[in-house]
C-alpha cells in the first residue's frame, strides 16, 4: 500500500536553491549575460579604437580618450532619461500592462529629437572648451576635430537607446546582444579601413575614427527602428503609437531627468579628473589614458549585470513582490563580485597582458617606458578600487530600478563636485602627483559603494513604483510603506 500511495502522489517540485529559485543565479544570468556581451561590444569598440590609434600615435589616442569622455558627458543627460524608459517597460511588463509599452519606447524618442538640436550646439563651442582643459596645441587639436565629428552621432546615440529599452525593459537582452554585437563588429572594421586608409577608404586617421563611431550609430538606430515597428509588436505593444502622451512624457522625465543629472555628474566628475590629470604632462595623460581604457573594457561586464540588477527590480515591483527585487538585487552582486575578483587579481599579477595590445611594435624603453611602467602602477590602484565600484553600480542600479532617482541625484552632487574639486586642489594647489591623484579617486570610488549600500539596506525603496497603479496594487504599495517604516 505504501509503495502504490508513493507511485500516486504528485511530483514534489525541485528542491529551491541559489540557482534555481526565482531571482537565483539562474535568472540572472538568463537576463544578464547578454546584456554583459553587450556591453563588452561597446567597451571593445572603443578600445581597438584607441588600440588602433595608439598605432598611429600616443597623442591621438590621448586626444581620442579625452574627447569621447567629453562628448558622452554631454549626452549623459538625455542618455540617462532614454536609458530610464527600460525601468517604465519592465514596470509595465511585470504589471502586464503591455499596451503602455510601446507609447512608453516613443516617449523616448521623442525626449531623444528635442533635446538633440541643443546639444549640437556644442560643435562651435568646442575650441573654447578644449581650450580650458589648458592641453597642449596639437593634442588640442586633435581633440576639437574628433569630438565635433562625434557629435553628429548624438541623435542616433539617444533614439538607439530609447529603442532598445522595448527588448532590455522586458528582459528580453539577447536581441539587445546581437544587435550591439553587430553593430561593434562594424565599428572595428571602419575604425581600420577609415583610420589607415584600407577597402577604398581615405586615410583619415583621428578623423576616421569618428565618422567610423557616427556611421555605426546610425545603423544602430535603425536596425532597432525596423525591429520595433514588426506586426506582431504594433498588435500586442502598440509600438507605432507615435503620439505623445503628456502624462506618460512627464512621468518619465520626473523619474528619468534626477537618473540622467546623475549620471551627468559622475561622468563630469570623471570628466574633470581626466582633464586636470591631464596637465600632470603628457605620460601621466597617456598612462591614465591606457588605464582608463583598460578598467573600463574589463569593468563594462559589470554594467551589463546592473542593468539587469535594475531591469529585474522593476519586473518583481511591478508584481508587487519587493523580496524577490532584493534577492535579484543581492544575487546579481554575488555574480558580479566573483567576476571582479578576478579581474582584479588580473591586473595585480599579469597586468602586461592588458598593456600589450597597445605596444605592438614599440619598444618598452625612453618615453613608451615611462608610460608602460606609468600604467602598471595605475592598475594596481584599479584592483584596489574595483570592488566597491561594482558595489555601487549595483546597488545604485537597483534602487533607480524601484524610482529612487532624486536621493541618487542628490549623492552624485555633492560626491562629483568634491571630486572635481579634490582634484583641482590636488593638481594646482598641492601638486601631490599621479598617484596623489590616483588615490583620491580611490577614497571617492570607496565612498561611493558604501552610502549606497546603506541606502538599499534603508528599504525606502521597496515601497517605489514609476508606473501608475490600480486601487488594489496602491493598497499592497501602502502596506509595503508601513512595513519599510
Amino acid at each position: 500500500m505504501d509503495a502504490s500511495a508513493a507511485l500516486l502522489a504528485p511530483p514534489q517540485p525541485p528542491r529551491e536553491t541559489w540557482w534555481n529559485r526565482t531571482a537565483g543565479g539562474r535568472e540572472i544570468l538568463y537576463v544578464s549575460l547578454p546584456l554583459v556581451i553587450s556591453s563588452l561590444s561597446w567597451t571593445v569598440m572603443t578600445f581597438v579604437d584607441r588600440v588602433f590609434l595608439k598605432w598611429e600615435s600616443g597623442i591621438a589616442m590621448a586626444a581620442a580618450f579625452s574627447a569621447s569622455t567629453l562628448w558622452f558627458s554631454l549626452l549623459c543627460l538625455p542618455l540617462g532619461i532614454c536609458m530610464y524608459c527600460a525601468t517604465f517597460v519592465s514596470q509595465y511588463s511585470g504589471s502586464h500592462q503591455p499596451k503602455q509599452i510601446g507609447p512608453t519606447v516613443w516617449q523616448g524618442v521623442w525626449i531623444s529629437l528635442f533635446l538633440s538640436p541643443l546639444l549640437l550646439l556644442a560643435i562651435p563651442l568646442a575650441p573654447a572648451v578644449f581650450a580650458l582643459a589648458g592641453h597642449e596645441p596639437a593634442v588640442q587639436a586633435l581633440e576639437i576635430q574628433y569630438f565635433q565629428i562625434l557629435c553628429w552621432g548624438i541623435p542616433a546615440m539617444l533614439i538607439a537607446q530609447a529603442l532598445s529599452s522595448f527588448y532590455s525593459g522586458r528582459g528580453r537582452t539577447r536581441i539587445v546582444m546581437c544587435v550591439d554585437t553587430f553593430v561593434a563588429l562594424l565599428n572595428v572594421f571602419l575604425d581600420y579601413a577609415w583610420i589607415f586608409g584600407k577597402y577604398g577608404f581615405p586615410e583619415a586617421g583621428i578623423a576616421g575614427a569618428g565618422w567610423a563611431t557616427v556611421t555605426s550609430l546610425w545603423i544602430k538606430a535603425l536596425i532597432y527602428f525596423l525591429l520595433l515597428v514588426q506586426k506582431k509588436h504594433r498588435i500586442e505593444f502598440h509600438s507605432l503609437d507615435l503620439r505623445i502622451h503628456r502624462d506618460l512624457l512627464k512621468r518619465i522625465l520626473f523619474y528619468g531627468a534626477p537618473s540622467g543629472f546623475q549620471f551627468v555628474l559622475d561622468v563630469l566628475g570623471f570628466t574633470c579628473f581626466i582633464m586636470l590629470v591631464g596637465r600632470l604632462g603628457g605620460v601621466e595623460a597617456e598612462a591614465t589614458s591606457m588605464a582608463f581604457s583598460i578598467s573600463t573594457l574589463a569593468f563594462m561586464p559589470i554594467w551589463g549585470f546592473a542593468q539587469a540588477a535594475s531591469i529585474l527590480v522593476g519586473q518583481h515591483l511591478g508584481e508587487n513582490r519587493d523580496d524577490l527585487s532584493a534577492r535579484a538585487t543581492w544575487t546579481t552582486l554575488h555574480v558580479a563580485l566573483v567576476y571582479m575578483t578576478g579581474i582584479s587579481l588580473s591586473y595585480l599579477l599579469v597586468p602586461q597582458l592588458f598593456l600589450a595590445p597597445f605596444f605592438v611594435g614599440v619598444e618598452t624603453e625612453g618615453g613608451d617606458g615611462e608610460v608602460w611602467q606609468m600604467s602598471i602602477n595605475l592598475l594596481r590602484f584599479v584592483a584596489a578600487y574595483n570592488m566597491f565600484d561594482a558595489a555601487m553600480m549595483i546597488f545604485v542600479s537597483a534602487i533607480k530600478g524601484a524610482g529612487d532617482t532624486p536621493f541618487v541625484l542628490k549623492v552624485s552632487l555633492v560626491m562629483a563636485s568634491g571630486m572635481a574639486i579634490a582634484t583641482y586642489v590636488a593638481v594646482e594647489v598641492l601638486h601631490v602627483g599621479i598617484y596623489g591623484c590616483w588615490s583620491l579617486l580611490t577614497a571617492w570610488v570607496w565612498s561611493l559603494g558604501i552610502i549606497y549600500l546603506i541606502r538599499f539596506l534603508g528599504g525606502k525603496w521597496r515601497s517605489m513604483r514609476v508606473i501608475e497603479q490600480t486601487p488594489a496594487e496602491k493598497e499592497v504599495v501602502e502596506a509595503l510603506a508601513g512595513t519599510a517604516s
